[in-house]
């Protein structure tokens, strides 16, 4: 087992998130390679949070919120607001520029969620950027003795989530009540992880709180009891077969390619979001 606790990061203008992936202890979890937890944020104007037009290759990115809404736009001229349990999965591919801004909206009051990135297979690092979203009522649903589970993307235990996935995955949203004993099978061949996004559970003899993170051994089956009502994203899949470079916003097996995203956005050879003129510069370092 290895147990992770996230890292408070500044994104901006007073816009707080934990992230738990990556880490020196942990740089993937299957396909994996970043994880941040957004919130909870107070949400009074609607522009708490403002991510101006930045630049993806080598992956997806995926964002799934508890509460709050957020707007997406997009270089492919894609614009779509996402509530909570819906997802918004994104392909990068070769390319693509996006904006996120929270969005007033008299049902809520915060904002929370998550988002991640998962890393293309080599063979698609360069499709084309593509980017889908999915309701809630879309998402295939699986329960235990005291547990819910959400399918957010990928297949588990006999259900696939609509979502397009490039490799063999599953990322879930999991309700769990206090004192119930969780028991997830997982295959011999994917990694698989929880991270504690609301409550406290024990993982193997270990209190694992919100903000942490248990690794679990490969091919093993994921066990946990929860100490308290908890919301928990459980996630893993088959890891990649060749190391993943990141740098900023950009990922991908090959530092050459870094260095051209890196020069194409510091040349603005990227394409523009409709309608928007601002845009994250790359950083000096």
């Amino acid at each position: 087992m290895r147990y992770l606790s996230a890292k408070k990061k500044d994104l901006g203008d007073g816009f707080f998130v934990r992230r738990v992936l990556p880490q020196i202890e942990a740089r993937s979890l299957g396909p994996f390679v970043f994880l941040d937890h957004m919130g909870p944020l107070p949400i009074k104007t609607g522009t708490e949070i403002v991510v101006r037009p930045h630049p993806h290759i080598g992956l997806a990115t995926v964002t799934y919120l508890y509460d709050g809404v957020i707007t997406h736009r997009d270089s492919i001229g894609k614009v779509e607001d996402i509530r909570p349990f819906e997802v918004n999965w994104m392909t990068a591919g070769s390319g693509i520029v996006h904006s996120e801004r929270s969005k007033l909206d008299p049902e809520f009051s915060i904002l929370e969620g998550i988002q991640t990135w998962v890393a293309l297979p080599k063979e698609f690092e360069e499709t084309a950027p593509e980017f889908f979203h999915h309701e809630r009522e879309e998402l295939p649903i699986v329960s235990g003795g005291g547990w819910e589970l959400r399918l957010i993307a990928g297949s588990f235990m006999g259900e696939v989530s609509p979502v397009k996935v490039y490799s063999p995955l599953f990322y879930a949203d999991l309700e769990v009540e206090a004192g119930a004993e969780v028991e997830l099978p997982v295959s011999q061949d994917q990694e698989a992880g929880i991270y504690v996004a609301r409550g406290k559970v024990d993982a193997e003899g270990k209190n694992v709180s919100v903000g942490d993170m248990a690794i679990y051994p490969k091919g093993g089956a994921v066990k946990f009891r929860a100490e308290e009502t908890s919301r928990i994203v459980f996630l893993g899949g088959v890891p990649l077969s060749t190391p993943r470079h990141m740098y900023w916003n950009f990922v991908s097996s090959s530092l050459e390619r870094i260095e051209k995203a890196k020069l194409d956005w510091k040349e603005d050879r990227f394409a523009h979001v409709p309608g928007e003129t601002e845009r994250i510069p790359l950083p000096e370092h």
